[in-house]
C-alpha cells in the first residue's frame, strides 16, 4: 500500500494528491481511508460539467474557461481550479489515449490549476466509475471549482447532471445534433447551452433551433428546464422547490473556443448560475440528490459482491445453460438464482 500524506493534500501537495487519486481509481488498500478523511471537507466546490457530442470542441472550451477564470481575476480572488477529463476506453484493448489532457497543455504552467485525465473503463453515462470519488477528493483538497469534461455524449450519457451543480451542453453547427438533443434528454440537463465553432456556417440557425426547443420544453413542463431530470427522479428533493420563486432560463451562447471568443460571457453565466443555485436552495437539493445517488450505487455494488460470494458457481452455470438452450427466460433465471443464493 502506498503511503499518502492526507495533510499534504489539504496543503496543496500535488504529488500527494496525484497518488491519492491513483489509489482510489485502482481500488488500492487504503483508498477508503482517503475518501473518509477528505469527505468532511467536501461539499464546497462548484462542480461544472461540460458535455456534448464528439467534435463539438469540449476540451478546447474547458481549456479557455479555466484560463479565463484564472487570468481575468486579481490574484487575491483567483479560484483554485481542478479539471477531470474523462476519455473513452477502447472496448478491445482497454486502453485510452487521454487526448483531452494533451489539448490542455498550455495550462500546465499555472500552479492554481490541476488536471487529471481518467479512462471511462467501459462505464456508460459519459463518466468513469470513479469520477464522483475524484470530485470528492478534489473538493476536499480545497479546490474552488471543478470542471468535469465527459466523453462524447449520446442518447443515454447524462450522468453528469447527477454529479455537477452546473451543466454546460456544447453543440456545434453542422453535426445534426439538434434533434439528437431532444432524443437524448440532453436538452433537459442543460443549465447553459453553448454553440461552439460559431465561425462555421449554420451557427446562428443552430442557436435559434436550440432556443425554440428550450421555449417548447418550458411551455410543456410548467417550470424551468434546468433541473428537470432531478425533479422527476427525486420527488423528495423536488417537493421542497415547488413554490420556489427564482427561476433559471438556460441561456444559449455562441463561442469560438479556439479564439477565446464568447468565453468571458460564458464564465459570467457560470458565476450567475452558481449565485442562483445558492439563492434558490437548489444547491442543497442537488447535493442531497447526488449523495443519495452515490449511496444507491455503492449499495448496489456491495449487494452484488456479497451475492457473488455466496453463489454456488455450479448452480449458476446450470441455470445459464438453461437460458442458452431456451429452456427458461432470463427473468426466470434471475428469480431462480435469487432463491438459491
Amino acid at each position: 500500500m502506498v503511503e499518502i500524506d492526507l495533510n499534504a493534500i489539504r496543503q496543496g501537495d500535488r504529488l500527494a494528491l496525484t497518488r491519492a487519486l491513483t489509489a482510489v481509481e485502482n481500488d488500492d488498500p487504503g483508498s477508503r481511508s482517503i475518501l473518509k478523511t477528505l469527505f468532511p471537507y467536501a461539499g464546497k466546490a462548484h462542480l461544472v460539467g461540460v458535455t456534448g457530442g464528439t467534435g463539438t470542441g469540449k476540451s478546447t472550451l474547458v481549456n479557455q474557461i479555466a484560463k479565463s477564470l484564472r487570468h481575468n481575476i486579481n490574484d487575491e480572488k483567483k479560484p483554485k481550479i481542478a479539471i477531470i477529463a474523462v476519455d473513452p476506453t477502447s472496448p478491445f484493448t482497454g486502453g485510452a489515449l487521454l487526448g483531452d489532457r494533451i489539448r490542455m497543455q498550455d495550462l500546465a504552467g499555472d500552479r492554481g490549476i490541476f488536471i487529471r485525465s481518467m479512462a471511462s473503463r467501459e462505464a456508460i453515462g459519459g463518466l468513469a466509475h470513479k469520477t464522483a470519488a475524484f470530485a470528492t477528493i478534489l473538493d476536499g483538497a480545497g479546490f474552488d471549482l471543478i470542471l468535469i469534461e465527459t466523453i462524447g455524449a449520446g442518447q443515454a450519457e447524462v450522468d453528469i447532471a447527477r454529479l455537477a451543480h452546473t451543466v454546460i451542453v456544447v453543440e456545434a453547427p453542422g453535426l445534426g445534433d439538434d434533434i439528437q438533443a431532444i432524443k437524448a434528454g440532453i436538452l433537459e440537463i442543460a443549465d447553459i447551452l453553448v454553440v461552439n465553432k460559431a465561425d462555421q456556417p449554420g451557427a446562428e440557425n443552430t442557436a435559434r433551433a436550440l432556443q425554440v426547443m428550450l421555449s417548447m420544453a418550458q411551455g410543456d413542463s410548467g417550470f424551468q428546464t434546468a433541473g428537470k431530470h432531478m425533479r422527476k427522479a427525486n420527488p423528495v428533493t423536488s417537493k421542497a422547490r415547488q413554490d420556489e420563486k427564482p427561476t433559471w432560463e438556460p441561456p444559449v451562447l455562441l463561442t469560438i473556443a479556439t479564439e477565446a471568443k464568447g468565453i468571458d460571457e460564458l464564465v459570467t453565466k457560470i458565476h450567475r448560475h452558481h449565485t442562483y443555485l445558492k439563492a434558490s436552495g437548489f444547491w442543497q437539493a442537488k447535493e442531497a440528490d447526488r449523495l443519495q445517488k452515490d449511496l444507491e450505487v455503492l449499495l448496489q455494488d456491495a449487494l452484488w459482491h456479497d451475492w457473488q460470494k455466496n453463489l454456488d458457481q455450479k448452480v449458476y452455470e446450470n441455470i445459464l445453460a438453461d437460458v442458452l438452450h431456451r429452456k427458461c427466460t432470463p427473468l426466470d433465471a434471475v428469480e431462480a438464482l435469487l432463491k438459491r443464493s
